[in-house]
């Protein structure tokens, strides 16, 4: 009797075990659910384009651009910055020395080129608008037009210069960083505003360039 006992309690205590051991694996199943994962790899997806998008427009922002500015000899007299001023325009601060007193013509122009000694390369001045040269002529000005630059015998410039209706950004309206880029130049006469197309402002004696051009050659 103590044997037949002895076997029955070892049988129970083996299928208790058994029973617990199959619970515990199905409650350890670690099979990954292919709807959740699926959910968890588009979710990171979309993180990933939305970093990917705030760092291109962070990359393609212009705050301010520097333009080393050389005379006919290709001397550098100082410097032009263009500053993202408001939806409306930029600011233009002037440091300059060197040049020659007197009051001359100053402009942006169309090309993203400036080499001495004439800066013929510069093209024409900037007017995205196609209207007249000047701020006395019926449609103008260009959007290049900038006030004379009035230099003393110190030959010393520090000017600030705003200058509306244009932008630093790639995407903006009339914008300076275009495929064909822009330049600054400075002429060796006065603009007087209104004669066409450049003011009678003279050859040119000083450039730099703002952008250089995008396109493809």
């Amino acid at each position: 009797m103590k044997n037949i006992r002895k076997l029955l309690l070892l049988s129970s205590s083996t299928l208790l075990l058994a029973a617990c051991g199959n619970t515990g694996t199905e409650d350890m199943d670690t099979t990954p659910d292919p709807e959740e994962t699926e959910q968890t790899e588009t979710a990171n997806q979309g993180d990933e384009a939305e970093d990917e998008a705030s760092e291109l427009t962070e990359t393609q922002q212009v705050d301010s651009v520097t333009v080393e500015m050389v005379n006919s000899e290709g001397e550098q007299i100082g410097t032009a910055v263009f500053e993202e001023s408001t939806e409306h325009g930029v600011t233009l601060n002037l440091n300059l020395e060197g040049l020659p007193a007197g009051e001359y013509g100053m402009h942006i122009h169309e090309v993203g080129s400036a080499t001495p000694p004439d800066f013929e390369d510069a093209g024409s001045h900037f007017n995205p608008t196609d209207v007249e040269h000047g701020i006395n002529s019926e449609t103008g000005p260009h959007v290049g037009d900038l006030p004379n630059l009035m230099v003393g015998e110190d030959g010393v410039v520090e000017e600030m210069i705003e200058v509306p209706n244009t932008t630093l950004q790639p995407d903006g309206e009339n914008t300076l960083n275009n495929e064909n880029g822009t330049s600054l130049i400075i002429h060796t006469e006065a603009d007087d505003y209104e004669s066409q197309p450049t003011g009678d402002a003279g050859d040119r004696q000083a450039g730099g360039v703002i952008f250089e051009g995008t396109a493809e050659e």
